[in-house]
């Protein structure tokens, strides 16, 4: 691997992380000037990152306006709770493959946890343990587009923590009726929040302009 591409790679890891942290909020613009400027190297190499996670759906490029977190429509996140849910439910049908069935156990302890970490681990766990791997890239696309939103409307819902140590329970003994149940009340309570989330973060994202 050439520098070039070593450094596109760490800036890619680092820009990716920073997504799934809440570090941008969706509809914030992200400078290949100021990250080249962070990791002292050039825009080409941070370039090359920004347009990999294109690909990936976790930035869009605005052309003229630049390179943005995707500040989703109404349709478009109702779609993306949508798809995650579909995969996940997909996961479950599928069932733990033989080599997963001691998978390591997500512990929450108090609801002061960092829930959108703790639920993209737990997803990512579901469909993981399915040994599908194509089916466990998408739901680990999905998750990175769903952090930040998760990330930014954290607070809107009430009792998350009970909710995300519910799916956990159902997943940890294998109470796959009942996670699926759960699965589909957890997607089903944020589409119908869906216009508050788009309302609030077209606010922050007026703010952040």
């Amino acid at each position: 691997m050439d520098a070039t591409h070593s450094k596109s790679a760490f800036v890619y890891g680092q820009v990716r992380r920073a997504l799934q942290s809440g570090r941008y909020a969706p509809g914030q613009r992200i400078d290949p000037a100021t990250l080249a400027a962070e990791f002292h190297i050039s825009p080409t190499p941070v370039r090359f990152a920004l347009y990999r996670l294109v690909g990936e759906g976790m930035v869009a490029d605005h052309a003229r306006n630049g390179m943005h977190v995707p500040l989703l429509t109404e349709v478009a996140m109702r779609d993306l709770y949508d798809w995650m849910e579909r995969l996940l439910l997909m996961a479950c049908d599928i069932g733990v493959a033989p080599m997963f069935r001691k998978t390591r156990k997500l512990e929450l302890a108090r609801a002061d946890d960092d829930l959108v970490k703790l639920t993209w681990q737990l997803f990512d766990a579901i469909a993981g343990a399915t040994g599908h791997w194509s089916l466990h890239h998408a739901v680990k696309r999905a998750n990175d587009r769903l952090a930040p939103i998760r990330r930014a409307k954290h607070g809107l819902l009430e009792r998350s923590f009970e909710e995300l140590s519910e799916l956990n329970r159902h997943w940890q003994t294998r109470d796959i009726p009942a996670l699926k149940s759960a699965l589909r009340d957890y997607h089903e309570r944020r589409k119908q929040l869906v216009p508050g989330i788009v309302a609030l973060l077209s606010d922050r994202s007026d703010y952040l302009h």
